[in-house]
């Protein structure tokens, strides 16, 4: 029985561990093990920032997936004093705030991040988001209404951009060891998406289906490439693909609208019938008004599920 010798672990393995539970979907298991590591860290006397900070942002990351904004907002407030401007708090203080329809801070965090290295996708997509949200509720004297968005100390920026380069993840417990492509690179990447994109406008899925593959060859943290080709997979019926690119975005950005949106139309079509209602209520607490989440989970709890209309759905994804 693991309860009982957890109170012998380490406090690395309790962190690997509630890893291995986030990576599983366990969140609540997750936040009891963060906690348990927290405190073995506390208890010891050698109270590292960087260690502590890491594991208020992973067990902020577990509440974040659970639903708890709140508590996660509370972690990621902890996480930034112990080191502060950290990306992944960051971003996903960002994403509670933005649940919590508290605008005006999501879009601070967004910013703030975006100061530090302003090829973050979840913090471009977040910004965008917010603005939007902003200039609907506030109208075009928005920015006016803002908190004070601190400035990232040059020192600091260096730091963390570097960090950041090791493929940063918004939602997840890992960092990949793969190198940012260069401007070249990147420009073939949006090349061959754009591609795609006229391919999609014009039907011919299965041949965008490669160029976004060849896309995401030269730049594999692109969103939009992911979501763009999760559409193409649903409209071939590949649905385990689809989910598979959905799951994609979703790490470099959890509130991914479309991401949420396709995956849940992966999983009707695939009969996983509570995972489709889990990604969609998921949503509607990003956006609640979202009538193509609405119509689509009536559909699912109806068990009638019939194909949305093409209005409900986004084709062509822009460029941040």
């Amino acid at each position: 029985m693991p309860h009982k010798r957890r109170s012998q672990s380490s406090w690395t393995e309790l962190k690997k561990t509630g890893n291995e539970c986030f990576k599983a979907g366990q969140y609540g298991e997750a936040v009891c093990l963060y906690s348990q590591a927290i405190k073995e860290v506390e208890k010891s006397g050698k109270k590292n920032p960087d260690d502590l900070s890491i594991l208020y942002s992973n067990r902020a990351a577990s509440y974040l997936k659970d639903g708890n904004c709140g508590e996660c907002v509370k972690d990621c407030t902890v996480s930034l004093d112990l080191v502060p401007f950290a990306i992944k708090p960051l971003l996903r203080r960002g994403a509670a705030y933005e649940a919590l329809e508290r605008y005006r801070l999501a879009y601070v965090d967004y910013k703030t991040a975006l100061q530090i290295d302003c090829n973050i996708p979840a913090a471009q997509d977040g910004t965008n988001r917010m603005t939007k949200c902003l200039t609907e509720v506030d109208g075009q004297s928005w920015r006016e209404k803002l908190p004070p968005i601190p400035t990232v100390p040059m020192a600091v920026k260096e730091k963390l951009s570097q960090a950041t380069r090791q493929q940063t993840t918004h939602n997840g417990t890992r960092e990949k060891d793969t190198s940012v492509p260069g401007e070249d690179v990147i420009k073939k990447a949006l090349c061959l998406k754009e591609e795609g994109n006229a391919l999609v406008k014009k039907t011919e899925y299965k041949k965008a289906i490669e160029k976004y593959t060849q896309s995401l060859k030269h730049n594999s943290s692109e969103i939009t490439t992911y979501t763009n080709r999760a559409l193409c997979y649903l409209s071939v019926k590949m649905y385990k693909e689809a989910v598979r690119d959905c799951e994609a975005a979703l790490q470099l950005d959890s509130a991914n609208i479309k991401a949420l949106y396709r995956r849940a139309q992966a999983h009707k079509e695939l009969k996983d019938y509570k995972a489709c209602v889990e990604d969609l209520n998921s949503l509607l607490k990003i956006e609640p008004k979202n009538t193509a989440a609405q119509n689509l989970l009536l559909n699912v709890q109806n068990k009638k599920a019939p194909i949305l209309h093409k209005e409900d759905e986004e084709v062509i994804c822009c460029l941040g």
